[in-house]
Parts: structure tokens; C-alpha cells; sequence
């Protein structure tokens, strides 16, 4: 299993119900870009940093009286597949994958000034959008956390969270379609870009 150093983190804000065992298969697409084992659980994705990279929000302990929700940097990474979708129609297909990694707050201050800096990764997280393994979730979106109990270590497989514990905030925060697409400005820029005239995005990217 892949080490982690020990941080305190919280789970993405998401969420599922538990899945009756399924025989194992990868996504409704055949793309191959997910695979749930035949007890209902997602296998850790690999390969993902290959992937397109979404952003990496952070809401730091500094900014929120010591009690932020989530105080690490998230950087997340979406599938290539459900990219070139998203930015030819501005809707995400059956089959969506997003994987988020956790990484803790290290130096607040660098050569460049104060800030706040990436330090140690602390764990990982995905979000699947799928008819077939979630009909009953709100979006038919599952959230999943791979990080042990002592978040020294990834798990090889994790079942989806709770629907209270992730689902019913992206589903009344989230902008589009369960994603927090707000916080990221690579998804507006290309959101549909491919049903404007030449089908590009680049020139949203200047100012």
C-alpha cells in the first residue's frame, strides 16, 4: 500500500448509500477509466495524474477560526474522457470520474512571501457519476474515500460514503451537476466550448 504521513483531514463533503454486491466491471462507458469489484466497492484509481487537472482549492485553518472543514489543498484531476465531453457539451456523461488528492498545508512562507504552500500528501478521494451503480443517489453520483483509518496508508478499494455525508451538500452547492465547477475556473473556461463558434476555449484563458 502507498505510505502517507499522518495529517488531520476531513472526507470530501459527499456522498452514497451502500451498494448491493455487483459482479465486477469496469464503467457503463467501457472506457475503462473505473472499476468496481463484485463487492460493490470502487478499486483505487491509478494513473490519474496523467489525467486532466482540474485545480487545487484550499480553505486553511488560518482563514476559518481554526475550524475548517477541509484545511488541506485538494487537487483534483479528471478523466479524459469525461473532459472531452464536458467541454464539447458542458454536461458530464455517465461514467464521470474525478479523483481528489489530499494534500496537508506545509510552509506558509517561501522565498516568493507568505502563503501557503503543499506539503505531504494525506489522502485520496474519487467521485463517480454512474446510472448503474448508483440509480438511487441524488445525480447518480458516488463518493469514495481511500485513506485508512490511520491515514498512513491508501486502501486498494473503498465503499461509497453515506449520501448525508458528501451528496446532499454538492447537491445543493455544487453549480453544475454535482460539481463544484465554481471553484474551477479550467471547467467554466471550457464548458461547451465545443457548441461555440470553433469549438475552442483557449482565448477565455486571456485576460
Amino acid at each position: 500500500m502507498t505510505h502517507l504521513k499522518r495529517s488531520r483531514w476531513s472526507p470530501w463533503a459527499l456522498a452514497v448509500v451502500l451498494l448491493a454486491p455487483l459482479a465486477a466491471h469496469t464503467d457503463n462507458g467501457g472506457n475503462g477509466s473505473y472499476e468496481v469489484d463484485a463487492s460493490g466497492k470502487l478499486v483505487r484509481p491509478t494513473g490519474y495524474r496523467e489525467w486532466v487537472f482540474a485545480g487545487t482549492p484550499v480553505t486553511p485553518n488560518d482563514m476559518n477560526n481554526g475550524k475548517a472543514a477541509f484545511p488541506e489543498f485538494h487537487s483534483v484531476y479528471i478523466h479524459p474522457n469525461a473532459w472531452n465531453q464536458w467541454k464539447r457539451t458542458g454536461h458530464f456523461p455517465d461514467g464521470t470520474i474525478l479523483v481528489k488528492e489530499l494534500i496537508s498545508v506545509g510552509s506558509k512562507q517561501a522565498a516568493s512571501g507568505a502563503g501557503y504552500f503543499m506539503g505531504e500528501f494525506i489522502g485520496l478521494e474519487a467521485a463517480v457519476k454512474s446510472a448503474k451503480d448508483f440509480p438511487d443517489e441524488p445525480g447518480n453520483w458516488g463518493y469514495f474515500s481511500f485513506s485508512s483509518p490511520d491515514h498512513r496508508t491508501l486502501l486498494p478499494s473503498a465503499a461509497p460514503q453515506a449520501t448525508e455525508t458528501c451528496n446532499s451538500c454538492h447537491q445543493t452547492a455544487a453549480k453544475d451537476d454535482w460539481v463544484f465547477t465554481q471553484h474551477y475556473p479550467v471547467m467554466r473556461a471550457a464548458n461547451g466550448a465545443g457548441k461555440r463558434a470553433g469549438g475552442g476555449y483557449d482565448d477565455l484563458l486571456q485576460p
